[in-house]
């Protein structure tokens, strides 16, 4: 089924592996990882010639690319490779899956066809992850690989990567969520791949910060250095000076102390601590701009923090645009936008671009939109230079690319039209560019992960040439080094790993008991993207998906399910959704029930007072008399809805939705209308009509007689009588 394609020795070698395991590749970028795919799947057709394969990537123009290596490598059809993204309808991927063996998609618009049974892995014999560093956490990968091992007939999972990380524990969590059996890793130093590299020569280019910029910087450290005091002061974090850690430990003190303020530890010290904390992240950010970026980014990003603090009640906007030491810096910052004073690298980075000879092209990587809009405006000024700027498609600042558009621009550059593509971190993964002479990045990065992924961008199919400007003295210098020491570390875990690796046993499926298999559950079609559904499907529960338009579980013929996490309990509470929703569940189910899910302290959250949450949790249970059943989380909550679901279709058989059945009585039904009347609840509504006997002397009533009613005053009489009478 190959055409046209010989592959290389390393190849070879590795697909005998990925033939009998589910394998992780580790490959240089542009060493042909894309080949062994095309191979492993023209052998799965070969072994089982009615499956399907599937290869996942993250984006859009990645995935057109698979579609492409396909059509040239694979003798096939044409019209049996088909790419599904979000563009392509959810029923048009379904009967596309249906006729084609071959699809190219992204994980997320998979993942809900799978939730919502439009799409099965049954006959799927190859699922290939491309990127699949990125199988951790909550990332659609994850839960894909474990369902398809569970439901596939023939199941063969590859996973590709340039740089899986350099953490252990996170490549042990990519190969556990993948189902990995045997890693296969080579390194430009393997002798089956020394002879396809090309040389690639790295350089960095090292610029000095000048005396305008070191006076901005010495305002942000001495802010810095007032904040950090403060800090120490509040004792809420004893022992940890926060002018002398990195950001990702600040986020890390951050997430604990709101983990305390989430369980009711409240003081004083803490909330001002949280406060000056993000105090301390905005003025790290703008450190990082001028250290590394230049004037224009700064300035912008003094200009929105100053905008935000007009718009919002958060202090520490407020208290760090009041500040001296900001104002002083952000009055040198327009000085020097004036002079047109911007930061050496541009100037530096000019002087390389001008030194590119006749039909050569170069890629810049940049981490910040506004920067690399200006690079771009900077050097469109030289003459033979035409450059572009390669985003991704949220609009912000104008900048915004469509997934259609990066494609073209990429086709494009691939054609020489034009020769320099400035790139922000959506550039980094992935891309196929055979010829790039250049690789510049205007900031080295800490990941090495991405470090590998610029770098990779040149010396495909001849040498290329790799420059990082580093500004003496700054973070720049640091970051060089954790990513050169990440990368070190990344090889030297992946081989310690390959040799210790255990292989997963294969684990029998729980089988279940012939009346759950048939156990249905439907859930309302917005509840897909939490983690209760995949936990139903993991458990062999059908799952429905319905446009519901009460609750947001049906268990049986009465039963409706409000599911609440304690954040969303409180902020329904705040925006009056909450009373309504209770409502809709309480007059459309004979058993109607409130699910809240979560560890957090329910009196904690946002500024409620805890009576008024009290007060509502004794009208849901009281007045309404819907039960009110807490869970600590999703796993928790899917037991709930199984065993309920299981004893209610026991007893009273099977089911469909009736999810707008209105009330059981005259009476109750009466009493829904009244209630949703402005400013009534259902005890309001009750007294209404126990003193005018019906709906209709209600809506009859004048202001006057609206009054006589307790908790009725001028204010609610009039916006009552407003529904009746203003059209």
């Amino acid at each position: 089924m190959i055409k046209d394609l010989k592959p290389r020795l390393y190849q070879e070698t590795i697909l005998a592996t990925c033939a009998v395991k589910n394998t992780l590749v580790v490959l240089p970028t542009g060493m042909g990882k894309s080949i062994v795919f095309v191979m492993l799947a023209a052998q799965r057709l070969s072994n089982y010639p009615n499956s399907k394969i599937m290869i996942l990537a993250p984006t859009k123009p990645l995935c057109e690319q698979h579609v492409k290596t396909f059509k040239q490598f694979l003798d096939v059809p044409e019209d049996q490779i088909v790419l599904f993204t979000g563009e392509v309808k959810p029923e048009e991927r379904a009967r596309l899956f249906k006729k084609t063996q071959i699809i190219v998609s992204t994980p997320q618009g998979l993942e809900n066809d799978v939730i919502s049974n439009r799409i099965s892995f049954q006959d799927v014999s190859l699922l290939v992850f491309d990127e699949c560093h990125r199988a951790v956490k909550e990332y659609a990968y994850s839960w894909l690989a474990k369902h398809y091992v569970k439901h596939a007939k023939y199941p063969r999972i590859l996973g590709l990567t340039a740089s899986p990380g350099s953490d252990t524990e996170k490549i042990k969590e990519v190969c556990d969520n993948l189902n990995v059996e045997a890693i296969e890793i080579r390194t430009e130093k393997d002798p089956d791949v020394k002879p396809y590299i090309q040389e690639v020569e790295t350089e960095f280019v090292e610029v000095e910060l000048s005396e305008e910029f070191k006076k901005i910087r010495k305002y942000l450290q001495d802010f810095l250095a007032d904040r950090a005091k403060r800090i120490d002061e509040f004792g809420a974090i004893p022992g940890r000076k926060v002018n002398t850690i990195s950001k990702k430990e600040l986020l890390g003190i951050m997430s604990e102390l709101h983990g305390e303020v989430a369980r009711g530890e409240k003081s004083f010290e803490i909330l001002k601590s949280i406060s000056v904390l993000a105090e301390i992240m905005k003025m790290h950010h703008a450190m990082e701009l001028l250290e590394s970026q230049g004037m224009n980014a700064l300035n912008k990003y003094f200009e929105k923090l100053i905008s935000d603090s007009e718009k919002t009640k958060t202090k520490a906007t407020k208290n760090l645009v009041a500040d001296l030491h900001f104002r002083s810096a952000n009055i040198l910052v327009k000085n020097l936008i004036e002079e047109g004073i911007e930061h050496p690298k541009l100037a530096r980075l000019v002087s390389l671009i001008e030194l590119l000879d006749s039909g050569e092209k170069a890629i810049i990587f940049n981490n910040f939109r506004d920067n690399a809009a200006k690079i771009v405006e900077e050097l469109n000024k030289i003459k033979n230079v035409e450059a572009k700027l390669f985003v991704g498609q949220a609009k912000k600042s104008g900048t915004g690319l469509s997934q259609k558009k990066q494609i073209e621009m990429l086709q494009e550059f691939r054609e020489g039209k034009f020769n320099v593509i400035v790139m922000t971190s959506v550039g980094e993964e992935g891309l196929d560019i055979p010829k790039v002479d250049q690789v510049i990045f205007f900031e080295p990065v800490p990941s090495a992960i991405r470090h590998i992924q610029r770098k990779g961008r040149t010396g495909r199919l001849e040498k290329g040439k790799v420059i990082v400007l580093v500004t003496k003295g700054t973070r720049d210098e640091a970051y060089r080094w954790s990513a050169f020491h990440k990368e070190k570390k990344m090889y030297t875990n992946l081989k310690n790993l390959k040799d210790k690796i255990i292989l997963k046993e294969e684990k029998e499926q729980t089988k279940l008991e012939e009346f759950e298999k048939e156990l249905v559950i439907y859930a309302d079609h917005r509840e897909k993207a939490g983690k209760t559904i995949k936990e139903l499907i993991d458990k062999g529960i059908k799952v429905e998906l319905k446009q519901l338009e009460v609750a947001d579980y049906i268990l049986g013929e009465e039963i409706g399910v409000e599911l609440k996490t304690v954040p969303d309990f409180v902020d329904s509470l705040i925006d009056g959704r909450l009373l309504e929703q209770i409502k809709d569940l309480k007059y459309n189910f004979k058993k109607p029930l409130l699910i809240i899910e979560g560890e957090e302290d329910l009196y904690s959250m946002r500024k409620v007072h805890p009576n008024s949450i009290r007060g509502m949790l004794i009208t849901i249970a009281i007045s309404f008399g819907i039960p009110i059943l807490n869970s600590r989380n999703f796993k928790e909550t899917t037991e709930l809805l199984v065993s309920i679901a299981k004893r209610e279709q026991k007893e009273k058989g099977y089911f469909s939705p009736n999810p707008t059945k209105r009330g059981i009585s005259l009476k109750e039904q009466q009493e829904y209308f009244i209630s949703s009347l402005p400013s009534v609840g259902l005890k309001l509504a009750k007294e209404l009509l126990e003193k005018f006997g019906s709906p209709k002397n209600i809506v009859n009533a004048s202001e006057e007689e609206l009054q006589k009613v307790s908790k009725i005053g001028e204010k609610k009489a009039a916006k009552i009588k407003k529904v009746f009478e203003n059209s």
